[in-house]
């Protein structure tokens, strides 16, 4: 049993050890027709990595996230949508059905990208690396950010320790050099999103 701990241990340091040295540029990922893309052809852009779900009551925010794309992609922002299912069974349905509902309802124009695990054992390569480098500092002020909370702790009264990504809409900020410099909870205002994303443009 102690040698198994050791194992895991070691496993897990020689993990963090690769993922602090590793950039985001190294990630591949695959796009909606199931093709590796390498973020390697993002460099020098700043983008917004968002887990999203077509079901959920932070749906609507796609309208903003496209509003905020038509405003600063000639600027050098990308926007990049992960659908994920593990937020309520909120994304269900496959990637084409997905992308049919974001183009007809919130005509995105984003990269949208296959459907991704972002917590657990399956979680996606990119978003382990972007949890290693922004962890959560909790939902905020108001409303909905009470509700999250209380529902989070609910299901895990210990859920703010830890960097798990919370809920669907988390943002991942990442400037033109690489670097993941700002999360973004789904409570956060879009606004006060955009104005952080603006001010790394310029």
């Amino acid at each position: 049993m102690r040698l198994n701990n050791l194992v895991a241990v070691v496993a897990a340091i020689a993990i963090s050890a690769t993922m602090s040295a590793q950039s985001i540029y190294d990630i591949k990922v695959k796009d909606m027709d199931g093709k590796e893309v390498s973020l390697s052809e993002y460099k020098g852009k700043v983008l917004l990595i968002v887990n999203t779900a077509t079901k959920c009551g932070f749906t609507p925010q796609y309208e903003e996230l496209q509003e905020m794309y038509d405003k600063y992609k000639d600027k050098g922002l990308v926007i990049l949508d992960f659908p994920c299912n593990q937020f309520g069974e909120q994304a269900p349905g496959d990637i084409a059905s997905i992308h049919e509902f974001c183009t007809e309802k919130y005509s995105t124009t984003f990269p949208q990208f296959d459907k991704i695990d972002v917590n657990g054992e399956n979680e996606s390569p990119l978003f382990a690396y972007l949890k290693s480098k922004q962890g959560f500092k909790g939902f905020g002020n108001g409303a909905q950010a009470k509700f999250m909370d209380e529902m989070m702790k609910k299901r895990d009264p210990d859920y703010a320790s830890k960097p798990d990504v919370k809920w669907n809409f988390t943002k991942f900020l990442v400037d033109s050099k690489g670097e993941v410099v700002a999360r973004f909870e789904p409570t956060v205002s879009m606004n006060f999103v955009s104005t952080v994303v603006s001010s790394k443009l310029f």
